[in-house]
């Protein structure tokens, strides 16, 4: 059957016509919440933007997102079973579902790495709850938009693509296309010059690579221009990062196999710093079937990786911070046994000197332990820190007399203090501490001997700054070498613990990870830099001790002077640990007092609800399973208000601590039998 040109010519407009006229569909909203009254809230604020389509899990959701698009979603963080993070990161490992906007519904967490936590699971906006309707349409409108005009852009382009079947004959439909076209790519370029994001196309064969079109702002992107890209194309090479070189050079050379090409890579920028890009292309062919070029994107992702490197390193430190800290609880009653048994053999048993010897190396031994776990505690924020005033004029002479025996001949300090130095808010045992291992730090860095600078001055931190702590006045103590240096690749792991740049027997590791949980704990920060053959800084930022703060002359717990008890004690001992109960228990007996043992603070008040209230002195240990110490003691106050008591720990939180009934005194695990004894005089010296 033979058709006349005009016919076909007539059945193409008509067809173009048709396409023209279609409706397009209503966009889509998937509401995703469990909550049915914010359901039907949101539904109505949000009902003549688009089909709002409801769930009430996020697994009803992704049923939904199986059988249509959505221009947006709004998905609630906090939901039973999967929640909205876990939804979110579904969503976006899909392929047909990773391009939809997700915009989080919240009633809390407004914190700085939950946002960043939501961003990192492919979030591009938070709604905090209860919602405000001007506010949720107008973004949700944005979203709806956008979702109309892309697919006003497609159903164009399908009616475009009809014109120029139609066109052969009909100049002035063909003109009217073009036009049509122009406006859609300028509208499309304004959106990509706004966007961290290049547009190129490159010829298939070219070498070096070197893009004939890009679209986009280029010299924002990478500070270099088009036409100096064009005149050396070898620059694009040049300024890969080495260490990613191989790695995208190797990428490359199979592009042409694939057809497509996506990796990610470090790029200096002209001012001499390096971006993270994500370059993407795919291969274009003719009708031929034959390779043309490549149209890809170069997307700066710079700010994502560096979130989600902040986001890795917190969640690193945190979960380091709680394995140290219940490793340093048991350790603890381990060496508090191991102590008080040691105490009780050299009371009771008439030693040679020689056995005398090896009894004293042991103690040192467990001593040693001792010091070890507190360094563990000080990096899990788990210690208790006594925070005063500081004068840190009179900061130089204690630390020098810590000193003088270690730094050697080598070595010279430079000590520099602002005028009017602010006194720091800490506990000033471990500043005198944290300041003693960075000075020993910095010596070890010059074996060949140098000078280590330590300077002193008043700062202040705004609300917006890198460590994350409250605006404010801050202390800062900065302590400088010029010796070995850290690498890059090491210098985010020097503050973990156990992890040491020094050679095998020649550093625990603990050194900088007390610092750094002494800094935290003290509502401080830590900052390390350093550079290879030029040396280390290390900055300490302490708060400004608060206005009418005294400064005072701390004398450690364990030095205070005491009185003898007055009489032989009845003593209830509360201890899970059967180790250290034996022990102190047995010390205890040592010292002429009687002792009840109890394994628990149930078991402990039983005995006290017995009607048994003739003790003289209750001490229980903190950490215990299903009652702690300070709720046995609470408790154990109400049945005998007038039995004085003490808290022996070998781990706890600092707050839960000091949450203690009034006028209970802590012992800090592992003590010696003379610590044990002090304490008790103290305790009941005072009754």
């Amino acid at each position: 059957m033979n058709v006349s040109a005009g016919e076909i010519a007539a059945r193409a407009r008509g067809e173009a016509e048709v396409i023209a006229e279609a409706q397009p569909e209503q966009p889509r909203v998937l509401l995703v919440d469990d909550d049915d009254r914010n359901l039907l809230a949101v539904s109505n604020t949000l009902d003549d933007l688009g089909e709002v389509v409801t769930a009430r899990s996020g697994e009803e959701a992704l049923r939904h997102l199986l059988k249509g698009e959505f221009a947006v979603i709004l998905l609630d963080v906090y939901m039973p079973g999967m929640d909205g993070y876990e939804t979110a990161q579904i969503i976006r490992s899909r392929d047909q579902t990773k391009g939809i906007p997700i915009v989080f519904l919240s009633a809390v967490n407004k914190e700085t790495e939950h946002l960043l936590r939501g961003y990192a699971m492919g979030a591009v906006d938070y709604v905090f709850k209860p919602v405000d309707p001007v506010i949720l349409r107008s973004k949700v409108a944005v979203f709806v938009d956008l979702f109309a005009k892309s697919k006003e852009v497609e159903r164009k382009a399908r009616y475009e693509q009809a014109l120029l079947d139609a066109t052969l004959r009909a100049n002035s439909e063909r003109l009217r296309a073009e036009q049509e076209l122009r406006r859609a790519e300028q509208r499309q370029a304004a959106i990509i010059q706004s966007l961290p994001m290049l547009l190129y196309l490159e010829p298939y064969d070219r070498s070096p690579r070197r893009p004939d079109y890009v679209s986009g702002d280029i010299k924002a992107i990478t500070g270099f221009t088009f036409e100096q890209v064009t005149k050396r194309p070898e620059i694009w090479v040049e300024r890969l990062h080495p260490e990613d070189r191989d790695r995208v050079l190797a990428s490359l050379a199979i592009r042409q196999e694939k057809g497509r090409f996506s990796v990610e890579y470090r790029w200096q920028i002209a001012d001499g710093s390096y971006r993270h890009f994500l370059d993407q292309a795919v291969l274009l062919k003719d009708s031929d079937g034959r390779a043309v070029e490549f149209a890809g994107t170069l997307t700066d992702v710079t700010d994502q990786r560096s979130l989600e490197s902040q986001l890795i390193q917190a969640q690193k430190m945190d979960a380091i911070g709680k394995l140290t800290g219940g490793i340093a609880h048991d350790f603890n009653n381990l060496l508090a046994a191991v102590i008080g048994g040691l105490g009780l053999l050299d009371k009771r048993v008439d030693f040679e000197e020689e056995h005398r010897r090896i009894l004293a190396m042991t103690k040192r031994a467990a001593e040693q332990g001792s010091e070890l776990v507190r360094r563990l505690l000080a990096f899990a924020r788990r210690q208790t820190l006594e925070p005063h005033a500081i004068d840190l004029a009179k900061l130089r002479d204690a630390v020098w007399d810590l000193l003088t025996h270690t730094l050697g001949g080598l070595v010279n300090i430079e000590w520099r203090a602002s005028e009017d130095m602010w006194p720091a808010f800490a506990d000033q045992a471990q500043l005198e501490l944290a300041l003693v291992n960075l000075i020993i730090n910095a010596r070890d860095a010059m074996p060949a001997g140098g000078t280590v600078a330590l300077l002193m001055e008043n700062r202040e931190l705004p609300a917006d700054n890198w460590a994350g702590v409250p605006a404010g006045d801050y202390v800062l103590i900065t302590v400088a070498d010029t010796g070995t240096g850290i690498a890059t690749d090491e210098l985010e792991k020097v503050m973990e613990p156990f992890f040491t740049t020094k050679e095998p027997g020649k550093g625990s590791g603990l050194g900088l990870s007390m610092v750094y949980g002494f800094a935290k704990q003290s509502n401080g920060a830590f900052r390390l830099s350093s550079e290879l053959g030029v040396g280390t800084t290390a900055e300490l930022w302490l708060p400004r001790a608060p206005e009418g703060a005294s400064v005072e002359d701390k004398v450690p717990l364990r030095q205070t002077q005491h009185r003898s008890a007055p009489r032989t004690l009845r003593i209830l001992l509360v201890d899970d640990h059967e180790g250290v109960r034996s022990t102190t228990a047995a010390v205890l007996a040592d010292l002429g007092h009687e002792v009840i043992e109890a394994a628990s603070g149930t078991d402990a008040l039983s005995t006290l609800k017995s009607g048994d209230c003739a003790f003289d002195l209750m001490i229980s240990d903190y950490a215990m399973p299903q009652l702690s110490g300070t709720d046995f003691l609470r408790h154990a106050r109400e049945i005998c208000p007038d039995v004085a008591a003490l808290i022996i720990t070998g781990y706890a939180e600092a707050e839960a601590i000091n949450d203690r009934p009034e006028g209970v005194e802590v012992l800090q695990k592992p003590f010696t039998p003379s610590d044990l004894e002090c304490a008790v005089s103290r305790v009941c010296g005072s009754t």
